[in-house]
């Protein structure tokens, strides 16, 4: 195959976060392309394939056995990842998995060593790193502009969930236990690893405040870092929405406020200081982060680049994450593993 070809990809799962995918790779089509779609609930989705003329089936075995499909995309459930990741790399094809990659740390690092030992790509669904006042934010403070980083104050809430049936699997204690952690602070998660490192331990708060989501709707965690530095990293799932992600550094710090929601991106609100300087605050245009992040999964596919997110992140993020798991429940103060 031409490696100037767009990377041919099967779409697992056709729920909410599917369909955004589909739609942004309408506008990707010179880097990536869907070639087929998975859905065990065919017939809601079927009519939108056949307009797309993009063939659909129920079974995820017909994406690997099929020969077109060099890579899949899982955008399911997320209990379903580890096994769903085993089976592709055994097929040969690439992996871009939705967050979270695993639900355990043992889970994270076989993924990771299973794509890295066949040779295959390992894309995550990280896309807030994508965000230009993100990516930003990460090149200064790779370039020791902000100094040493301090602290981290994030929260990422939005009251989509409240909706759901309340069978839905996003609300289930074996898929998203914590409140929204697995749903938006993940992406916190993630952020903070990348900045700080591995996490030593983690304090999380989790409880049931305005709604009747069985596993809450309001979280909080505290985070330390081996390194030195914290992270306090909060998500609500029953109020209206607000993402923030600010960085404290000894040279500088920035805090960056999204304007919509990562479905309908409508750009962001950064405000920043540097030591001896004034506050300044500077508007951002709407991007696609999703689309971005894609991209540069199927360029690396192609080999054209690394892909940034690297197994150390991955895993680490893990780590953290089946703490926060450990601690929610224990309401004390838990080892990051």
């Amino acid at each position: 195959m031409d490696l100037s070809d767009p990377v041919q990809v099967a779409l697992i799962g056709m729920g909410w976060w599917g369909q955004k995918i589909l739609n942004v790779l309408q506008a990707a089509p010179a880097d990536i392309r869907v070639v087929r779609v998975v859905e065990p609930s065919l017939e809601s989705v079927r009519s939108n394939c056949e307009q797309k003329g993009i063939p659909v089936s129920a079974d995820y075995a017909d994406a690997l056995a099929d020969p077109a499909v060099e890579a899949v995309i899982l955008a399911t459930p997320h209990s379903f990842h580890e096994a769903q990741i085993e089976a592709a790399v055994a097929a040969g094809k690439h992996v871009f998995c939705e967050k979270p990659l695993a639900l355990t740390k043992s889970g994270a690092e076989k993924a990771v060593a299973l794509c890295h030992d066949a040779g295959l790509v390992l894309g995550m669904g990280h896309e807030r790193r994508w965000e230009p006042p993100i990516a930003a934010m990460l090149a200064k403070a790779d370039a020791g502009q902000l100094g040493r980083i301090q602290q981290i104050e994030a929260n990422f809430s939005h009251d989509k969930f409240l909706s759901l049936d309340r069978d839905n699997w996003r609300l289930k204690a074996d898929q998203a236990p914590a409140g929204g952690m697995t749903a938006t602070g993940i992406h916190l998660l993630d952020l903070s690893v990348r900045l700080l490192g591995p996490a030593e331990s983690v304090l999380c708060i989790c409880q049931q405040l305005s709604s009747d989501l069985p596993q809450g709707d309001t979280v909080a965690a505290f985070i330390k870092f081996r390194g030195g530095g914290t992270s306090y990293v909060s998500a609500s799932l029953a109020n209206p929405f607000m993402s923030r992600f600010t960085v404290y550094g000894s040279k500088g710090w920035i805090d960056i406020r999204d304007k919509a929601h990562v479905e309908a991106p409508d750009g962001w609100v950064v405000t920043s200081a540097m030591a001896g300087g004034r506050i300044t605050t500077e508007e951002i245009p709407p991007a696609e982060p999703v689309k971005d992040n894609l991209v540069a999964f199927a360029r690396a596919v192609r080999g054209g680049a690394t892909y940034p997110i690297t197994a150390a992140h991955l895993v680490d993020n893990i780590a953290l994450l089946e703490a926060v798991f450990k601690s929610a429940l224990s309401g004390k103060l838990e080892a990051v593993s």
